[in-house]
């Protein structure tokens, strides 16, 4: 299955892509432009920032809840209003935030990562209720951040190690439950395991920066089906379109001049992915 370009707009470093359910609509990042987008019809539309922005979750119909090298934001969509809602790493000008999603109980994950990907630089936080909490200490280049559709565990990985985690969950609350496993061990591969989305039957679609594709991988770790993008640094998938079947991809244009490098694409698929969780606050 190969992809088609959704948005020509190129992007130095594609990344986050949230498909708002409310609105319809998908957005994504170009974190090093320091932009987000969003297709309003045939056009793109862009919020220009003063720092890099990364990820998002969706609060309601017009706002979101946006990270940035130095904090989460509740951000406005109509006004441009931003609002901060807690620090992210502002005390460390070296680190900025990366890969993030919102988890089934209404809290959201954020990666954070260093501008130069220094060796266990960054880490994994959770933002829920008001609080933010360090999950994952010493990660170099967060990414994989998602859930599985029966809260049992969430994903993730550091590109650099390139073994994508599964960590249980309390049910009551979200929280991680015990120690994390291994769920792939990708480290062999010339490639990397970038951003990943689960889809209703808990398969992992999983991003890998090198090999121009997005991976489809069983609940058990059995490889299924390949997205091919022509471009080599896919960064990270996500599901939406009508039907949540069509799967939109983020690429990057760092190091590669020439297009469609930093394109985002989009392809059908004969999975239906979950509805993005709504981040409480």
């Amino acid at each position: 299955m190969t992809a088609t370009v959704f948005c020509a707009e190129t992007c130095t470093l594609g990344e986050g892509p949230l498909w708002h359910p409310e609105r319809a609509q998908l957005f994504w990042f170009d974190i090093l432009g320091k932009r987000m987008l969003a297709r309003e019809g045939d056009d793109t539309r862009i919020w220009q920032f003063d720092e890099c922005v990364s990820a998002a979750g969706w609060i309601d119909r017009d706002t979101l809840l946006m990270a940035s090298e130095t904090g989460l934001w509740r951000f406005d969509l109509g006004t441009a209003e931003r609002r901060l809602m807690c620090a992210l790493e502002a005390d460390q000008p070296e680190t900025r935030s990366n890969d993030g999603r919102a988890d089934p109980w209404g809290g959201f994950w954020i990666g954070t990562m260093g501008f130069e990907a220094q060796k266990g630089a960054g880490a994994i936080y959770r933002y829920w209720r008001g609080e933010l909490r360090k999950l994952v200490s010493d990660v170099t280049i967060s990414n994989a951040i998602c859930f599985a559709p029966d809260r049992a565990c969430a994903y993730y990985t550091d590109t650099d190690l390139c073994r994508i985690m599964r960590q249980p969950l309390a049910a009551e609350d979200g929280w991680p439950l015990g120690a994390p496993e291994v769920f792939l061990d990708l480290s062999a591969e010339p490639f990397g395991a970038d951003g990943a989305v689960v889809d209703r039957d808990g398969n992992l679609w999983n991003a890998q920066w090198g090999a121009g594709r997005v991976a489809c991988y069983s609940p058990t770790g059995a490889l299924l089906q390949t997205v091919e993008v022509p471009t080599p640094q896919a960064s990270c998938p996500a599901f939406g379109g009508a039907d949540l079947s069509t799967l939109f991809i983020t690429t990057a244009a760092e190091g590669v001049d020439t297009p469609p490098a930093g394109q985002t694409f989009t392809a059908p698929t004969n999975a239906v992915g979950q509805r993005e969780h709504q981040v409480i606050l």
